[in-house]
C-alpha cells in the first residue's frame, strides 16, 4: 500500500494471544488467520497474495501481459507451498516459541526445504534483478515478507549472495516502508 500510496490505516492483531479467533475477526475471516484487507466497500480479502493481486491489479507491480501475470502467479504459488512452509515455520517455532526441545526435530526437518527455495530464488535471481525479470512486482513482495528474516528461523543467508543483493534492492526502494509492529521480531 505504501510502494501504491493508498491511505490505510493498520490494526495490529496479536495472532498469540488468539484475537485472530474471536467472533468478531472470524466474521470478517471464517478460516481466523491474518493478514486481512478491508476494502472501502466494507468487504473483506483475506490471504497476502489475494491482498496483493488485488491492491496491484492495473499497476506496474502486476503487468497486463498474460505470461508476466502468469510467472508472478508461479512465484506467489512458490511462496505458498515451496518457501513458507519451510522458511516461515523454522522462524516461528524459533522466534515465536523459543525453540523448545519439542519442536526441535521439526525445526530441523524444515531446513532442507528451505534451502532448497532459497537456491531456486538464488538461480533465478543470478540471472534477473527480480524473481520476475528486472521490473519489481508483487511476486517480489510475496517472497521477501520471509525471505529477508529468513535467518531467523536458521538460514545464513550469506549463502545466497544474489538474494542479500535482493533484498537491498527492495529495501533501497525510495517507497520501501520497514513495519514497525509492536513485536520487534517482525519488520
Amino acid at each position: 500500500m505504501s510502494l501504491l500510496e493508498l491511505e490505510f490505516q493498520w490494526k495490529h492483531i496479536d495472532i498469540m494471544k488468539g484475537e485472530t479467533t474471536t467472533n468478531s475477526f472470524r466474521n470478517k475471516n471464517p478460516n481466523a488467520k491474518a493478514p486481512l484487507l478491508e476494502i472501502p466497500s466494507g468487504q473483506y480479502i483475506a490471504e497476502s497474495n489475494a491482498i496483493l493481486n488485488y491492491l496491484a491489479d492495473g499497476t506496474a507491480y502486476l503487468p497486463n501481459d498474460r505470461f508476466t501475470r502468469a510467472k508472478i502467479l508461479e512465484w506467489q504459488f512458490f511462496e505458498q507451498y515451496s518457501h513458507e512452509p519451510y522458511i516461515a515455520v523454522a522462524r516461528f517455532i524459533n522466534i515465536y516459541q523459543g525453540l523448545p526441545e519439542a519442536r526441535r526435530a521439526e525445526y530441523e526437518s524444515k531446513q532442507p526445504g528451505g534451502h532448497k527455495a532459497l537456491a531456486i530464488m538464488e538461480k533465478q535471481l543470478n540471472k534477473t534483478q527480480y524473481l520476475v525479470g528486472n521490473q519489481y512486482t508483487i511476486a517480489d513482495i510475496s517472497l521477501f515478507a520471509y525471505t529477508h528474516v529468513a535467518h531467523e528461523g536458521g538460514f545464513d543467508l550469506s549463502h545466497y549472495p544474489a538474494i542479500e543483493q535482493w533484498i537491498q534492492r527492495i529495501q533501497s526502494h525510495p517507497k520501501h516502508v520497514t513495519m514497525k509492529l509492536k513485536d520487534e521480531h517482525n519488520e
